[in-house]
């Protein structure tokens, strides 16, 4: 972001500190840095290039599609020839936060006349027939529908959103709320999983830090197994807003200060207080919206982690008592054990260290967690909305 355009304070309050770092902290970052490239965190500069090669390719094929379609529906050569078509990657790969060999989401984006029907068909059978393409798989009855497939080796989800009007600009901002007036809760969806990640990076005073304290609070989430939605804990998307709103309130620190202060703050927070980025008004397009003050069942989610984007949503209405007091045990370890590295009396690796999941808890299978001490609800309410609640999910990243 241009000097010019910075805010003068990000979120929704003023910051808690706009301390400069001293030479400890960055010492400290060094070494946190250091840490996760000694595990494998990063990818190398191949490895991003690849990606970026085959996301181009990926676009290429699907304005091609675009063109066929247009010939097959009989589009005047007017409209056909300013088409477009635009492909938009978000969840991990967007953040910049993404692990060796992970998947990269990917919306498309196309004209208002194109069926969503014809994407899941035509399009899927056109990836088929592409010989770098392998395991094609069309999944349809997804609260988010997805095409899952690899392209020349990365793992890509696509999902499809039409745009309310004939052809689709390469410049296109996504996040003007215009966009979803109109249009049909499947692309509303479709459409926030973008909207939300844009939102996150527009939203931090840094990115760079913000990046590299997040892919150490994602590693610290996955060494401790609370990294999971679907059982009742965090994705992706969730520890991406909590980091989000510490590099609001300490915009100058370092990456090993934030994760600090990370720990330090979620252990004092007195949930269900909610963790937001920003205000986000209801633009009354009829769609789903997150306000306890309006929607009963949204009184009852236990730790509210709110998506910056219209419509908002809350990211962790999974959550559970049982999962939640997991949590605080593991975000209360980690503020103990950030303080004594801050006191230089302990080192990155203790807060790394793995948990013995099923031992802590005293479980015999997988099953028997979700069923019983990790859940109080079924597997299958667990693994989607509670009854009678209507949100706009972001794939968990």
């Amino acid at each position: 972001m241009p000097f010019m355009d910075r805010p003068d304070c990000y979120g929704i309050t003023s910051p808690i500190s706009e301390d400069l770092p001293e030479e400890g902290d960055l010492v400290q970052t060094r070494k946190l840095i250091e840490y996760l490239k000694a595990n494998g965190v990063f990818e190398d500069d191949l490895e991003l290039k690849h990606r970026a090669e085959v996301l181009k390719r990926l676009e290429l094929f699907f304005k091609e599609w675009l063109q066929e379609v247009c010939v097959k529906m009989n589009i005047p050569e007017t409209v056909k020839d300013k088409v477009g078509g635009k492909i938009f990657p978000f969840g991990s790969y967007h953040l910049g936060v993404h692990s060796k060999g992970a998947d990269i989401d990917v919306l498309c984006v196309g004209p208002a006349f194109v069926e969503r029907d014809e994407f899941f068909t035509s399009f899927a059978e056109k990836l088929r027939a592409h010989r770098e393409v392998k395991d094609t798989q069309v999944i349809k009855e997804a609260f988010v529908p997805v095409i899952k497939l690899k392209f020349d080796g990365i793992e890509i989800d696509l999902v499809f959103a039409r745009l309310p009007q004939k052809s689709v600009p390469q410049k296109l901002d996504l996040l003007k709320d215009e966009w979803l007036k109109d249009i049909d809760n499947q692309c509303a969806r479709s459409f926030n999983g973008y909207r939300v990640t844009e939102q996150i990076l527009r939203l931090v005073p840094n990115v760079y830090t913000f990046r590299m304290a997040l892919r150490a609070i994602k590693l610290w989430a996955k060494r401790r197994n609370i990294y999971s939605n679907k059982l009742g804990f965090l994705g992706g998307v969730s520890w991406a807003i909590l980091m989000a709103r510490i590099c609001q309130v300490y915009p100058n620190a370092t990456a090993a200060t934030l994760v600090i202060k990370f720990f330090k703050v979620y252990a004092m927070w007195e949930w269900p207080i909610p963790i937001r980025l920003r205000i986000v008004q209801d633009r009354m397009y009829n769609l789903p919206f997150w306000d306890p003050k309006f929607n009963p069942s949204d009184r009852y989610h236990l730790m509210p982690i709110i998506t910056p984007a219209y419509p908002q949503y809350n990211t962790s209405f999974n959550v559970s008592a049982s999962s939640l007091v997991i949590m605080t045990e593991e975000i209360d370890r980690g503020f103990a054990i950030t303080e004594y590295i801050r006191d230089n009396k302990e080192d990155w690796s203790k807060l790394f260290e793995a948990a013995d999941f099923f031992r802590k808890y005293k479980c015999s299978s997988l099953s028997s967690c979700i069923h019983g001490e990790l859940h109080e609800r079924p597997v299958a309410e667990a693994c989607g909305p509670p009854k009678g609640t209507v949100f706009f999910p972001i794939v968990n990243y």
